[in-house]
């Protein structure tokens, strides 16, 4: 009598069970692809957002953080239903690789495709460290004119020579 193991590999799948690992797969690639643009966008604001800091606008330099905030929740978000959506591709193909063979390559793609964004991810971290190290050289130059500032004799009283509040402002005309 055959093992469950050998009957798997022998039989050749119904195709209910190939309907539903091309549409796993489908799904994956699509998840994938929506990924890796994901990622592109946060690249491309990375490269922006580097240049405001450089020219050192902070509402400019908000709106970049708050769209950046955006997009990185979006890419946290894909990749939770990207990781159960793998372990389920894996599991559905890990039994009959050699027997499936999908359609218009898919499954093909796949691979390249989760290089693409692993590639991606890391320029990601790079360029993001990058502009973190800018933003804080950016800080500290602040803090120094904001020091060199206060420390100006002429801007220390905080008024204008000519504006003197302390005297009366009314005049008496009946005398």
């Amino acid at each position: 009598m055959p093992t469950i193991a050998e009957e798997v590999t022998t039989t050749e799948i119904d195709s209910a069970e190939l309907a539903q690992r091309v549409a796993v797969l489908k799904r994956f690639k699509t998840l994938l692809s929506q990924q890796r643009e994901r990622f592109k966008s946060y690249l491309d604001l990375l490269d922006k957002q580097q240049n405001v800091i450089e020219s050192g606008s902070a509402e400019d330099l908000l709106t970049y953080v708050e769209i950046e905030e955006k997009i990185v929740a979006d890419i946290f978000s894909i990749q939770k239903v990207i990781d159960p959506l793998e372990e389920m591709y894996n599991s559905l193909t890990a039994n009959h690789t050699a027997n499936i063979k999908l359609e218009n390559g898919v499954q093909e793609e796949v691979p390249s495709l989760k290089a693409s964004l692993e590639n991606l991810k890391n320029e990601a971290v790079i360029r993001s460290t990058k502009n973190k190290e800018l933003l804080s050289k950016r800080m500290i130059e602040l803090r120094q004119e904001i020091k060199t500032l206060r420390n100006n004799p002429y801007a220390a009283s905080g008024r204008s020579a000519y504006s003197n509040s302390n005297k009366a402002s009314l005049v008496d005309l009946h005398g």
